[in-house]
């Protein structure tokens, strides 16, 4: 049988069942069951899609980030061995599949859409804009890691009758989809303000929507967050610098007309609330797997921060290993294979939290949070000159980080480890006034960059490793030592991935004009320093 590529695959799927799930709850009805989808259900369609790529899954977790964003950020610690910082080929392809598989689910949307008469249309016309929103915000994972990929032609099997042979999609140029989606972006959340949601579809918006529940206030402030995440992440590019500077200063120069995530109630996230239904966590717990796989196990480097600046998340975060006597202690990246498998096998390396983090079936399927834009606040006022806000922005986010932390161990319903005590806004205080974070030490315009850093990192940790990937390949802070694979081409991690080998064999006249890039040495367009 002859395989196709998965950009075109994907598509193809749609052409026999749309949004196809078997388990998928009576609340968010699968398409496929029904003898005729509508804008609504297929919206919600294309949500599910990628869901366990967004909520903390096995998959994804296991297969894919134990053995490379986590390790490549020092959020976890392993044993190394020889080949350790080449990407699996079946991690990378899961990732591949997924969002092409959600860009197909987008183009069905948009089929079912133009399908509709005008005056249809108009009335479901903000279904079609927050699904922009949310499909950018997964491109632009996408682009992140890979650099280049199918967009603009991609997912059109369904849209082309069927017809896989001219539905091979070219490779868009990394920095062309930066600019369409930061302009596409600009101009949805102007739209945005002056949508007005037909009273009678707001219920189903409400039903349909499971990542905001049909607040429309929500989606600006995603909108216009992942603006500032975007204008962040190109902002050291010489051809946008300048865009960077101007947008993100518009943005928060007017709360009213731009409205972001400013606290934790506004989070942009998926909530668990029915552990009956498919939209859950249980799959982290076997993701992060035991300590034997060295997917739930501490980093010498992240202990060690979190210890020497005495900062509660310590306890949130972790718990010690259980011959440690209560010491918190991770394994050394730089030690030997000998050493590193000695320490483990003796039981005092410390584990993630299981109560608050892989155990926990409530945990929240994270796309934006407050402490994350403060931090982005920071970074874009110190880089400015702003002394002050950066200070208030910096100083805002670590009070917000463990508020996060907190809110998510108090909906666990975890039976294993203990649940830490919440961080009190005394400690926060006192953690934030401390030497190693106290914003008033760092005398120079780098030392507070590193202050930034370092608390993105340990915000981010495992739970937010794309953005953490990002952040450090941009800002090459924290500084990371690694073990140098001298039995390896790949000597030291990489700055992006492959593209998954049924990718090459099957779309080979698109791939050979990127082939040349497709190294795992080949830096990111927004990775200049």
């Amino acid at each position: 049988m002859k395989k196709i590529s998965s950009v075109i695959l994907a598509g193809l799927m749609l052409v026999a069942a749309s949004c196809k799930e078997s388990d998928f709850s009576d609340i968010y009805p699968d398409p496929s069951k029904i003898s005729a989808t509508t804008v609504e259900k297929q919206f919600t369609g294309f949500l599910q899609s990628n869901k366990d790529y967004v909520l903390p899954g096995y998959t994804h977790y296991f297969t894919m980030l134990r053995i490379t964003l986590n390790q490549y950020n020092q959020s976890i610690g392993w044993v190394n061995g020889s080949g350790q910082y080449v990407p699996g080929s079946a991690g990378v392809e899961n990732i591949w599949f997924n969002y092409y598989n959600l860009l197909a689910q987008y183009r069905e949307l948009q089929k079912v859409y133009n399908s509709k008469t005008a005056e249809e249309q108009a009335d479901r016309k903000f279904f079609m804009t927050v699904a922009k929103i949310y499909l950018y915000d997964q491109t632009q994972r996408m682009v992140d890691v890979f650099g280049a990929i199918p967009f603009t032609e991609a997912g059109m099997v369904s849209t082309n009758g069927g017809d896989y042979n001219s539905s091979a999609a070219k490779f868009d140029d990394p920095q062309v989809l930066y600019t369409m989606m930061l302009d596409d972006l600009k101009s949805i959340a102007t739209e945005l303000n002056g949508t007005t949601i037909n009273a009678g579809y707001q219920k189903s918006f409400q039903t349909q929507d499971f990542i905001n529940k049909g607040d429309l206030t929500a989606w600006k402030r995603y909108c216009n967050s992942l603006r500032l995440r975007m204008l962040n992440r190109v902002s050291d590019v010489a051809a946008f610098q300048s865009r960077s500077n101007s947008e993100i200063a518009e943005i928060l120069g007017n709360a009213a007309t731009y409205p972001i995530v400013e606290n934790n109630d506004q989070n942009i996230q998926i909530n668990v609330y029915d552990l009956n239904s498919p939209i859950n966590s249980k799959g982290f717990q076997d993701g992060m797997g035991p300590g034997t796989w060295y997917g739930n196990t501490a980093g010498k480097k992240l202990i060690d921060f979190l210890s020497t600046n005495a900062d509660p998340r310590l306890r949130m975060l972790f718990e010690p290993g259980a011959n440690a006597g209560g010491k918190y202690i991770g394994i050394d990246p730089m030690a030997t294979a000998q050493v590193q498998t000695e320490l483990s096998n003796a039981g005092v390396v410390a584990i993630y939290n299981r109560y608050v983090t892989n155990y926990n079936q409530f945990f929240p399927g994270i796309i934006i949070n407050a402490p994350e834009v403060n931090l982005i606040k920071a970074e874009y006022y110190l880089r400015s000159g702003n002394d002050a806000s950066a200070k208030t922005a910096y100083e805002t986010a670590i009070g917000q980080s463990m508020d996060f932390y907190n809110r998510i161990s108090n909906v666990s319903n975890a039976a294993q480890g203990t649940k830490p005590a919440n961080v009190t806004t005394a400690e926060a205080a006192a953690y934030i006034a401390g030497n190693g974070v106290n914003w008033a030490k760092a005398t120079t315009a780098a030392q507070k960059l590193e202050l930034i850093a370092g608390q993105k990192w340990v915000h981010y940790n495992l739970v937010q490793p794309y953005e953490n990937w990002a952040d450090i390949r941009r800002l090459n802070l924290p500084a990371l030592s690694f073990w140098v694979d001298n039995n390896n081409n790949q000597t030291l991690p990489p700055v992006r991935l492959n593209y998954p080998g049924n990718e090459i064999t099957y779309n080979p006249a698109n791939y050979a004009a990127v082939r040349e890039n497709d190294k795992l040495t080949t830096k990111l367009f927004w990775d200049v320093k």
